[in-house]
């Protein structure tokens, strides 16, 4: 199947694009000629096999995990990371899967059975021991137990149905 091949003036457009978006960024001239030629010829061999959305937004990507590679080699390699690249804060992309699995369990709480959601929240949030909470709700050791282990099951089945990643909910 032929796809259209974009013209020499769009590959110009981007690249020029992103210089201006490499510059912005902070990136020495000769590092952003380095990338923008980089990103360009990953955007025409994806051209010739793919259909691309956007241009410019693969690019920006391209280009942005160019940098991101390239400071790391620098690192590697004895030099120091650049504090405007750094950061200990979570991505976006982990933010929102955060948001979303936190939305799942809560709905996942919201419709279980009241005596095993407090049990759960008890234990697992309270941190309360299973012979308090068996004492306080006149009940055993091994019933709180269950409880336990059902609302896990509940939460863990509610996570796998919403296609949830378990590895945004802790390290």
């Amino acid at each position: 199947m032929d796809r259209p091949a974009a013209s020499p003036q769009d590959w110009n457009d981007v690249r020029a694009t992103l210089l201006r978006y490499l510059r912005a960024r902070g990136a020495a001239p000769d590092i952003a000629d380095d990338v923008a030629q980089e990103t360009l010829a990953r955007l025409i061999a994806l051209s010739q096999t793919q259909q691309i959305g956007s241009l410019f937004a693969l690019a920006f990507r391209i280009a942005d995990n160019l940098i991101v590679d390239a400071k790391r080699r620098e690192f590697r390699q004895g030099g120091e990371v650049d504090e405007e690249w750094e950061s200990d804060d979570p991505s976006l992309d982990r933010i929102l899967d955060s948001r979303r699995a936190l939305d799942v369990l809560s709905r996942c709480l919201r419709r279980m059975p009241p005596l095993r959601r407090e049990v759960l929240i008890r234990r697992r949030l309270n941190q309360e021991s299973c012979r308090a909470i068996g004492q306080d709700l006149s009940m055993t050791v091994k019933a709180v137990e269950k409880h336990i282990t059902r609302g896990l099951l509940d939460l863990r089945g509610a996570l796998e149905r919403a296609g949830v990643d378990f590895s945004v909910l802790g390290e």
